[in-house]
């Protein structure tokens, strides 16, 4: 079992593997990527919510969902935890921000080592025209074109 499963520290044995780890670095990259996003989208959420909130009366009543129960609170109570959560989903992103632009330096390394570079979608629209006026077959006419 050890010879067939890629390790981190061993090299690939073919280039079918390289391009399966490479697909698999490039995949986790856009996962990190999308997570940001999410996270980044509930920052925003949240900044609206202070920002909203912050200049009512904080003996108000509001309401907040925890765990999926709405609970009633007051402004002086809610605000305090709402900006906390903003500052750890902001903590979080700037991780995430790290931990993609270390992940894209290994893809980089990764594709100097291997010597990997990414076709252009014109490039492969070329290659695809060229193997099409390249083909030589039987041309065949409508159905029915004999009748």
């Amino acid at each position: 079992m050890a010879g067939t499963s890629e390790g981190q520290g061993k090299e690939p044995i073919n280039e079918q593997a390289v391009a399966n780890i490479y697909g698999a670095m490039r995949s986790e990259i856009n996962q990190i990527h999308s997570k940001i996003t999410e996270l980044e989208m509930e920052v925003s959420e949240h900044s609206l919510v202070i920002n909203t909130i912050k200049p009512l009366d904080p003996s108000r009543r509001c309401y907040r969902m925890i765990g999926g129960v709405l609970v009633e609170r007051t402004i002086k109570e809610v605000l305090p935890a709402v900006q906390r959560n903003k500052e750890g989903l902001e903590e979080v992103v700037s991780r995430l921000n790290e931990a993609l632009e270390k992940k894209k330096k290994e893809v980089a390394d990764f594709e100097a080592k291997y010597k990997i570079r990414m076709r252009k979608a014109d490039e492969v629209k070329d290659d695809i025209v060229r193997k099409e006026g390249s083909a030589q077959g039987v041309l065949v006419g409508p159905a029915g074109a004999n009748e």
